[in-house]
């Protein structure tokens, strides 16, 4: 690889963890949820400045091309980021589903106190003199 793929390589990770630091700093993304996209940033990082420890880690683990255990990384980290993000999408739901049947069941409790038909209640309405529904 020539110099410029190495700057580029840097600066692409220095981008990266730029962007994540900023985006917690403003709020827009959790500290629980940057974790991943950090280890991707400081991997890339490190390798940039120093090309020699993905030579090294693919000829210690037995990989043939350094670039395969990069992208294999990055499979792993994208695997580990959607795997958190179904385990609290479920999570969310099941309190959504939770709070959706506690707001039923104050709803069904308050029509109850204050004497009002349900909405599946086929019962006539008795009307007054005037015409109107009580």
């Amino acid at each position: 690889m020539n110099a410029t793929s190495y700057v580029f390589g840097i600066v692409a990770a220095l981008f990266v963890l730029f962007v994540v630091v900023e985006m917690l700093r403003r709020r827009r993304l959790r500290e629980r949820h940057a974790i991943w996209w950090l280890v991707a940033g400081l991997f890339a990082l490190v390798i940039g400045v120093f090309p020699s420890i993905l030579t090294w880690a693919a000829d210690l683990i037995g990989i043939t091309i350094p670039i395969n255990l990069v992208f294999f990384v990055s499979l792993i980290i994208l695997f580990l980021v959607c795997l958190q993000h179904s385990s609290e999408l479920t999570k969310i739901e099941s309190q959504n589903r939770a709070l959706v049947e506690q707001h039923t069941l104050l709803e069904l409790r308050v029509r109850t106190l204050e004497g009002e038909p349900e909405q599946g209640d086929t019962r006539q309405v008795p009307e007054t003199p005037s015409g109107e529904v009580r």
